[in-house]
């Protein structure tokens, strides 16, 4: 058996090694979408602070709602970037968030070392290694994983400081309020670490109470006051880097938990096979994203753990991890509970994932504790090691993909493909980016040339004038004049990647993670698609469907050709052949919504109200915030079904209540049966611009 010392070592050791492993490995990171969004709002927020207050842009944050955010540790970094002008900002972004995510691991490992001892810490520090979810987040995320450090820190201090009794250490007291302060200036949702102060309190003095029959009540309201100032000086640190947290320290401090709990922002997504907004995801979309996205080896330590929970042990100890397991499991539930807007499988509850880590260690120490044999524990030993096989392979061979890490239980990512999202983070246009500068230079092409990109790649091209770099949805690139793409699979049909017309034949470099396409580069070989829509636009159907024509020969696997192509052919007369075309059109995108809209106007135009309205419910089906295909849907059903048809403005005007054509929809229904309703509705629409 190991001496102390020589674990302690080992500890050490390890964490050592680990956190040179992380600085080395951020040099790998590509640049995720929120971190592009997330680094302008600090360039916001430090001018705010450098202007004294005069540059407002950080308070102004209509679209990205950012202003809700602390984000005070995007803060930190970009002060430090403009006081040391460094210039490669994302690099160091990139060094700093993986110093973040060391501090999670090494917080969590101390924490399992205080509950347990060197053994377990060793395992915390071996099974976040191996967690490439996590990993893959520390070398780029500056919101989630330094709120994860707040709250594993935050919930440790507590447990240390509620059960110090009166003896208050002074380095506690200061780390447990730098941690709630950090939690609440990063996200307004560490407010629930002041709430597990006062519950951790209530909770373990009622314990002591059952358990000695008597409570030593001037130490709970020396600890009720400790807590109040812990409270007070926590919440007026947290605001300090925060300019709208600074125009109003607690109202805007409890609007933004609100915004948070209910975060008005909803994206699309890929889940099961099916593309749904995040805000219509089924209950169990968080945790079933976390079980088939955590390593099997810590999904089997958490069974551990649960097996031996039946067993008796410490009964403070016991105490200690239920509460742990509190601030794990309700968070998940109350997203449950309150049908939370969440996206991008469980990135926002990273924050869990230490305590998640904690509890796994807890089950394999345990089962080494409860083992006599020596063999035995040289079995559980090989487990491990064989458990640890499938993420670090998959480390190995994907060292800037971490995050996209998907388990046994549906085939790795190879299963998960096209059933649920991969780069949803954009974080592979950072190399495509790379690649496509050095394909350029080595091509020497004369006059400006266009790179649109599914997610802007600015910063990547700056060094770049004769680049000139744009967003562009996919499904809409025949309607912009670019000549080179850079596209990732986020925002793709299910039905496109199964059936493997994503990525497209002109693509000229593909990125695989795992053997499965991420992103593609792609080279425009004609410009006839965008050409003839604007033909189109102009009135010129002759000359669009010449163009139209063209465009399909060159590429015939792009739905928003067929449309256009349609609509230019049907505004010529010729029905029979833009008919054709969007069916054709069908064939390459069975969902895309807006072939299926316009064969519903088209059936509706022709008095085919049943099979427009079988349009309608394919759009509505296919997207549940396609607002328009209610109204047309309810119109048709206003004489047939009137109920019906006001349900359907109904769920409508719930989705969106500023949806003006609904609200005039819904006073037509009422117009003859009963016009003091219309006239209601329609005052309603008047105030609407």
């Amino acid at each position: 058996m190991m001496s102390e010392k020589r674990l302690k070592y080992i500890f050490y050791s390890s964490a050592a090694v680990l956190l040179i492993l992380m600085l080395l490995l951020s040099k790998n990171a590509g640049i995720s979408c929120d971190e592009v969004l997330h680094y302008n709002q600090s360039v916001a927020v430090y001018n705010y602070f450098a202007s004294h207050g005069h540059d407002q842009s950080a308070l102004n944050t209509p679209v990205t709602n950012l202003k809700y955010y602390g984000q005070s540790y995007d803060d930190i970094v970009t002060m430090l970037i403009r006081w040391f002008s460094i210039e490669d900002v994302y690099g160091f972004r990139h060094i700093m968030s993986s110093l973040a995510g060391w501090l999670v691991i090494f917080i969590t490992a101390l924490f399992a070392v205080w509950l347990a001892d060197y053994k377990a810490g060793i395992l915390v520090i071996i099974l976040f290694a191996v967690s490439p979810t996590f990993m893959g987040h520390a070398q780029n995320n500056l919101k989630d994983i330094p709120f994860a450090l707040a709250y594993v820190s935050g919930i440790f201090f507590t447990l240390k400081f509620i059960l110090s009794g009166k003896r208050n250490s002074v380095n506690n007291l200061i780390f447990l309020i730098a941690s709630i302060s950090f939690s609440i200036s990063i996200r307004a949702g560490g407010l629930i670490l002041i709430c597990y102060l006062f519950f951790f309190l209530f909770v373990i003095y009622l314990y002591k109470y059952l358990r000695d029959n008597r409570i030593d009540f001037d130490e709970f309201k020396k600890k009720s006051l400790w807590i109040c100032c812990i409270s007070l000086i926590s919440w007026f640190l947290s605001v300090l880097l925060w300019p709208f947290a600074l125009h109003g320290p607690v109202k805007n401090v409890i609007e933004s938990y609100n915004v948070m709990a209910h975060f008005p922002s909803t994206f699309r997504q890929i889940f099961e096979g099916k593309v749904e907004w995040s805000d219509f995801m089924p209950w169990y979309y968080l945790p079933k994203s976390m079980v088939i996205t955590v390593p099997v080896i810590v999904l089997t330590g958490l069974a551990l753990f649960i097996l031996f929970s039946f067993k008796k042990h410490d009964p403070e100890k016991t105490l200690l991890l239920r509460c742990l397991i509190f601030t794990s499991a309700f968070p998940v539930l109350f997203v449950v509970y309150e049908k939370s807007n969440v996206y991008s499988s469980w990135r926002q509850f990273l924050f869990i994932y230490p305590a998640i880590i904690l509890l796994a260690s807890i089950g394999f120490f345990r089962i080494f504790e409860f083992v006599k044999q020596k063999y035995i524990k040289w079995g559980i030993a090989v487990l491990i090691v064989l458990l640890s096989i499938h993420p670090l392979k998959f480390m190995y061979d994907n060292p800037q993909f971490y995050y996209m890490y998907y388990n046994q239980l549906v085939g790795g990512l190879k299963g998960a493909y096209s059933k649920y999202e991969t780069d949803y983070y954009y974080v592979s246009q950072t190399e495509a980016s790379e690649w496509l500068i050095n394909y350029l230079k080595n091509e020497k092409l004369p006059g400006k040339i266009k790179v649109m990109a599914t997610y802007p790649v600015d910063w990547q091209f700056r060094n770049h004038p004769e680049i000139e770099t744009s967003y562009i949805r996919y499904e809409e690139r025949s309607l912009y004049d670019w000549d080179y793409a850079i596209v990732t699979n986020r925002y793709i049909p299910p039905f496109q990647l199964q059936k493997k017309i994503w990525p497209p034949e002109n693509s000229i470099h593909i990125i695989y993670a795992d053997n499965v396409p991420v992103c593609a580069v792609i080279e425009r070989k004609s410009k006839d698609d965008y050409a003839g829509y604007k033909a189109l636009n102009e009135g010129k159907n002759k000359e669009a469907i010449d163009h139209f024509s063209k465009a399909l020969k060159i590429d015939d696997h792009d739905e928003m050709i067929f449309y256009n192509f349609a609509a230019a052919f049907y505004k010529d007369g010729q029905k029979g052949k833009a008919d054709s075309l969007l069916k054709g059109g069908l064939e390459l995108n069975p969902d895309f919504e807006p072939i299926l809209m316009y064969l519903g106007n088209i059936a509706r135009s022709e008095n085919r109200k049943d099979e427009a309205v079988t349009y309608y419910e394919k759009v509505i089906s296919v997207n549940k915030k396609y607002f328009e295909a209610y109204v047309s849907m309810a119109e048709l059903l206003i004489d047939k079904d009137v109920d019906r048809s006001r349900t359907l403005l109904r769920t409508c005007l719930t989705l969106n209540p500023k949806y003006k054509p609904a609200i005039i929809a819904m006073a037509d229904t009422y117009r003859n049966s009963n016009p003091d309703i219309a006239k209601k509705y329609e005052e309603l629409a008047e105030t609407i611009k």
